[in-house]
């Protein structure tokens, strides 16, 4: 199983490299990351609905995919002067419009007392965990263009494969055992290690003439290496938080991975619990300058 869940890591480090390169050379942002983002945006909000429905929790699902793909998309609109921004101002975008819709679904809907309240709040739940945290995402790449993007994941998938690597051969300690009895304090500490050298070497590679004013904008240089290891060390970190909160959504409902369909990884929201969280973390760490000035 270690074997597989580190030959498959690093084919998807791989292949998100590769659609990052040819996102980098398309006619317009997005052209082949905006379809990986709404395919993730849709099965991961269908599992994490499957999570909340578990629970008791049953906001209307078509309602709440809408909104999710809403959130995502807008600021692709934006960026290309959608004829959207004519009469919807940014700001409901990013969460206002999403929450009347909700409330006035519920209200549709709504025939006797109880569970009204809890669905209200789980649908909003399901805008803000998976919505807006990969609207951050999308931020990234049209802020900062595919570089910024690409720095982010290679962290904190470098934290995945180190924390899962060094708890395996040499974890003792439990981190965390009634939300997830197999992490340890030393995967803990490898997650942070693989996750600071994954942010050196990125960014030493985004400061070579090979890929600067490829996959970053002429405008942006890297910043100072003690930034890079800086980035590696909060967004490894918020990584490190992600996975365990995923862990306790399904730890609250008994289920060890929120889908079957990928063998040693889960679903789709067990391989984006650790980049959900960290994805404003690695938008903070690009807008303060601290990687990118």
């Amino acid at each position: 199983m270690l074997r597989w869940r580190l030959v498959l890591g690093t084919a998807l480090i791989a292949a998100m490299a590769g659609l990052c390169w040819l996102d980098a050379h398309a006619s317009a942002p997005g052209l082949w990351l905006l379809p990986i983002a709404l395919v993730a945006t849709v099965l991961a909000t269908s599992e994490l609905l499957d999570l909340l429905a578990a629970a008791g929790m049953h906001p209307i699902r078509w309602v709440v995919h809408l909104m999710n793909l809403l959130l995502v998309t807008s600021p692709w609109m934006w960026a290309s002067e959608h004829l959207l921004r004519l009469f919807i101002p940014e700001l409901m975008l990013n969460i206002g419009l999403p929450v009347f819709v909700i409330f006035v679904a519920e209200m549709c809907r709504y025939r006797k007392p109880g569970g009204n309240i809890a669905n209200i709040a789980a649908g909003m739940f399901a805008l803000v965990y998976v919505g807006m945290l990969l609207r951050s995402a999308v931020s990234l790449r049209l802020g900062w263009g595919v570089g910024a993007l690409a720095s982010w994941i290679i962290v904190v998938k470098m934290g995945d494969i180190g924390a899962y690597t060094v708890g395996r051969l040499i974890g003792r300690r439990k981190m965390a055992p009634a939300i997830s009895p197999g992490k340890t304090m030393e995967g803990a500490g490898g997650a942070l290690l693989f996750a600071c050298l994954g942010s050196w070497a990125t960014f030493y590679c985004l400061g070579t003439p090979e890929f600067h004013g490829l996959v970053l904008p002429d405008s942006i240089e890297p910043g100072p290496w003690w930034g890079w290891l800086a980035f590696g060390l909060l967004v490894g970190v918020a990584g490190l938080v992600g996975d365990l909160a995923e862990s306790l959504l399904k730890r609250d409902v008994g289920r060890k991975d929120s889908n079957d369909w990928l063998p040693g990884f889960g679903g789709v929201l067990d391989i984006l619990d650790s980049l959900l969280l960290s994805a404003p973390v690695a938008c903070f760490c690009w807008a303060t300058g601290m990687v990118g000035i």
